[in-house]
C-alpha cells in the first residue's frame, strides 16, 4: 500500500510540477520572488519523492525525511496557490463541490476506461505527457482560477497519499528499517557478542 501510495503520489507531483511551471510563466511576473518560490516547491516536491523512492531499499529514515520534505514543500506551494486565487478576489473550489469532484475523478475514470479488465494501469505507468493529456482540459484553460484549483486539487491528493505512505514508512521504519538500519543493528548485536566473549568482561 505504501509504494502503490508513493508512486501515485509522485505522479499527481509530476503533473503539479509542470502545471506549476506553465502557470507562473504565465500569471506570475518572472521577476516575481513568488514565481521562484512557487517553483522551486514544485520541484522540491517531485525531486525529493524521485530521490526517496531510490533510497527505499537502503535507508527508510533517510526515505522517512526525504518524503517528509517533499510533503512540506507541497504544503507550501498549497498556499501559495491559495494565496493567489484569495488575493485576486477568485473562488476556491470547495472539496465536494462538482469542479473538483471532477477533476479527482480523472484516475478512476482512467481505470474503469480501460478495455481489458485485467489491465491494473493507474497513473503510474504513463508518461508526463500522457498524464499532462488527462488533466489537459483544465490545465490548458485560459481562466487562471481553473489551472490554480486544479492543481490545488492536485496537490491535495498528492498530500493525502504521501500521508499514508509516510505511515507505512514510520511502521517500517519501527519495525526494522531499510538496509542500513540494519545493518547498524547488525553491528551492535556482534559488538555485544565480543564483549560478552571477551575475558575482560566477564564476572570474576
Amino acid at each position: 500500500a505504501g509504494a502503490r501510495a508513493a508512486g501515485l503520489g509522485g505522479a499527481f507531483i509530476g503533473v503539479a510540477d509542470d502545471a506549476t511551471a506553465a502557470f507562473c510563466d504565465r500569471w506570475i511576473g518572472r521577476r516575481s520572488r513568488t514565481h521562484d518560490q512557487m517553483v522551486q516547491a514544485a520541484r522540491s516536491g517531485k525531486q525529493n519523492i524521485a530521490e526517496g523512492s531510490m533510497a527505499s531499499g537502503t535507508s527508510k529514515k533517510f526515505e522517512l525525511r526525504l518524503v517528509g520534505v517533499a510533503r512540506a514543500s507541497l504544503e507550501e506551494l498549497l498556499l501559495d496557490y491559495e494565496d493567489f486565487l484569495r488575493h485576486r478576489r477568485l473562488p476556491q473550489w470547495a472539496p465536494d463541490s462538482p469542479e473538483a469532484s471532477e477533476v479527482r475523478s480523472v484516475p478512476r475514470r482512467f481505470r474503469e476506461d480501460r478495455t481489458d479488465p485485467s489491465d491494473r494501469s493507474d497513473l503510474t505507468n504513463l508518461s508526463d505527457a500522457e498524464r499532462w493529456a488527462l488533466y489537459a482540459p483544465w490545465l490548458e484553460h485560459n481562466d487562471p482560477a481553473v489551472r490554480a484549483n486544479t492543481v490545488i486539487c492536485l496537490i491535495n491528493q498528492a498530500n493525502y497519499l504521501l500521508d499514508r505512505q509516510i505511515q507505512a514508512l514510520e511502521r517500517q521504519f519501527v519495525e526494522g528499517g531499510g538496509y542500513s538500519e540494519q545493518l547498524a543493528a547488525a553491528r551492535l548485536a556482534e559488538r555485544g557478542r565480543k564483549r560478552r566473549r571477551d575475558p575482560a568482561n566477564r564476572p570474576d
